[in-house]
């Protein structure tokens, strides 16, 4: 599934998505549990709707990460820290987040993740960006892809000014940045 410029995805188009990713992931699972680890703050919305859609029994981690631009011998570098870690040893992973770009940040957690020896770790996005990814990093699960460098907004994904988290499609560019819900009055 792919997305132009200024594309929106409708709330019944995303439910039916995470419908068919929850089936696809409870397949995978076969009946095991699955620790199911969310990245805050984008990816709560996501995780919420996506958790209810696996017939697996399901425990939920929540970690949130602090990205940080720091100097080092005159240097400037990126960290990306988390919170503690999970007990996730010979379990099956899932990690969700709302968008895989660079996939810098994602492949850290990964690799941070995996160092505690779980049986199996994953990667469920809602929006799978390729246009500015740095890492060899594909997800395992998608709900949609796009070439958009555009910023999204809705479906917990918020605007500059933090607003939109609320929304229930997805849209991107002019029409993610337009701070309208989707929703006409009635006159």
């Amino acid at each position: 599934m792919s997305a132009r410029r200024g594309a929106a995805y409708s709330a019944a188009r995303i439910a039916a998505r995470v419908a068919a990713l929850g089936r696809e992931i409870s397949r995978a699972c076969e009946g095991r549990r699955l620790d199911v680890v969310v990245t805050l703050d984008r990816g709560f919305v996501f995780a919420a709707d996506l958790v209810r859609q696996i017939t697996a029994p399901v425990v939920c981690h929540f970690v949130r990460e602090d990205v940080r631009d720091v100097e080092h011998s005159g240097h400037a570098r990126r960290e990306v820290l988390f919170g503690s870690r999970p007990e996730l040893k010979g379990r099956d992973v899932l990690v969700v987040d709302a968008v895989l770009e660079s996939g810098v940040t994602q492949e850290f957690l990964l690799r941070r993740l995996g160092e505690s020896g779980p049986r199996s770790i994953r990667l469920a996005v809602l929006l799978d960006k390729l246009a500015n990814r740095r890492v060899a990093l594909e997800p395992d699960y998608f709900g949609f892809r796009t070439a958009s460098k555009e910023v999204w907004v809705g479906y917990g994904l918020a605007a500059a000014n933090g607003t939109g988290r609320n929304y229930r499609q997805l849209s991107s560019g002019a029409n993610g940045a337009s701070g309208k819900s989707g929703k006409r009055r009635k006159k």
